[in-house]
């Protein structure tokens, strides 16, 4: 690739792309929603949101100075992020606080850049953040699942006409919002009925002491707030 190439694809990447129309907008969202809302639909597409979730302890981990060892993704939709640093402090609260949080600060981040005309960045930027992920997963499902993610967003962002890319970008970012908002209301389900005492609720409960239903509150209140702000930001209200 000469001098030339590199600087079509910066300029390609760095560029503004037109808004797609209103109706184009709506689809997507319709679209996402019947990706989130039936259950066994959700059943496949949760995997894309694990992955965010995944990703999100593992990039909280990395920026507040503890080592990460590594991911798991599973075929039941779970996962698995594994540090190692002080077991208590900010770290750890950040840490064990990404993970719901993310796939909704994900999608509120990817609205801003689609309001912006940043497509291709976008579509380029999850492309990058997906093989970084792929470095520190430690399981062969868990890398088929990233490698296979990676694979649709590189060759959407190459291969495919303008109006293509912005219909796929608009039902990712959707699908991150609400899909965001879903987990949380599982967790609280399962809570309620007497499971998963060791979440990431939990977790923050004993290290911040505060209770674990106060940090579900905390997990709906990101998850909602990025939906209606990005909501508002695709819409362009």
């Amino acid at each position: 690739m000469d001098t030339a190439d590199i600087t079509e694809v910066w300029d390609r990447v760095t560029g503004t792309q037109p808004a797609p129309g209103m109706w184009l907008i709506a689809l997507t969202a319709a679209v996402a929603f019947a990706a989130v809302a039936p259950r066994g639909v959700w059943r496949w597409t949760r995997n894309t949101i694990t992955i965010a979730h995944e990703g999100g302890h593992g990039l909280a981990a990395l920026l507040t100075g503890r080592k990460l060892d590594g991911i798991r993704l599973h075929s039941d939709t779970s996962g698995l992020t594994v540090s190692r640093g002080r077991p208590t402090g900010p770290g750890m609260i950040v840490t064990a606080a990404a993970g719901y949080t993310a796939p909704s600060l994900l999608g509120l981040g990817g609205a801003v850049l689609l309001s912006a005309g940043r497509t291709t960045a976008l579509l380029w930027g999850a492309t990058a953040l997906l093989l970084a992920l792929l470095v520190m997963v430690r399981n062969a499902y868990g890398a088929l699942t990233v490698v296979v993610t990676a694979a649709v967003f590189l060759s959407v962002s190459w291969l495919t006409e303008p109006d293509v890319q912005a219909a796929f970008a608009y039902v990712v970012v959707w699908l991150l919002l609400m899909g965001g908002v879903r987990p949380v209301f599982e967790l609280q389900v399962k809570r309620r009925r007497g499971a998963a005492r060791d979440s990431d609720a939990d977790q923050l409960s004993r290290l911040t002491h505060v209770p674990a239903f106060a940090w579900l509150l905390f997990f709906h209140a990101v998850a909602l707030v990025s939906l209606f702000g990005g909501g508002t930001r695709l819409l362009m209200l």
